[in-house]
């Protein structure tokens, strides 16, 4: 990944982040049922505009271009709003990589770095949601070592299960 590097967003990134985000999502809607796919979108939305504290913005940046994006909310942090149990572990979410760029490990470096994070915050496990649309992240997550968690998965009204997985972080 020659001339990519992952780093805390600026404050000016923010529209740049929300665009890619729903451009990477957007091709859901032709995978998932409309219902779902309604959900999902909102969830995106919504999610796109938390502000606070708890919550990095983490961007992969390649020739001064944002190429990739991910949220990673402490373990204090409540990244779904209370629609989850709480795990008590930080958790990334929304991970979007364009679609010019995927296929280079974009999103392996993105959640590399949200690992690298977690375990300096002392956690012991981190954790993420997603759906069986996601395929290719699954794959990826699968690959990395996540671990599915199905005491934490939840299902909003007419969308897909959103499935918990975990990655240990002792001694990985």
């Amino acid at each position: 990944m020659s001339g990519v590097t992952v780093h805390d967003a600026r404050p000016g990134d923010r529209e740049t982040i929300r665009a890619l985000t729903l451009t990477a999502y957007s091709e859901l809607a032709s995978v998932m049922a409309p219902a779902a796919w309604a959900g999902l979108d909102g969830a995106v939305r919504a999610a796109l505009e938390v502000e606070g504290e708890g919550v990095e913005r983490i961007v992969a940046e390649r020739g001064g271009e944002i190429v990739g994006s991910v949220m990673l909310y402490a373990h204090s942090a409540d990244a779904y709003g209370g629609l989850v149990k709480r795990a008590g572990w930080p958790e990334l979410r929304l991970l979007a990589v364009a679609p010019t760029a995927r296929g280079a490990g974009l999103g392996q470096a993105l959640v590399d770095e949200c690992v690298r994070r977690a375990r300096e915050s002392g956690a012991r496990e981190l954790g993420l949601h997603t759906s069986e649309s996601l395929r290719a992240a699954v794959r990826m997550y699968e690959r990395m070592g996540f671990e599915r968690a199905p005491e934490y998965d939840f299902r909003p009204p007419g969308a897909e299960l959103v499935m918990a997985y975990r990655l240990p972080l002792d001694g990985r």
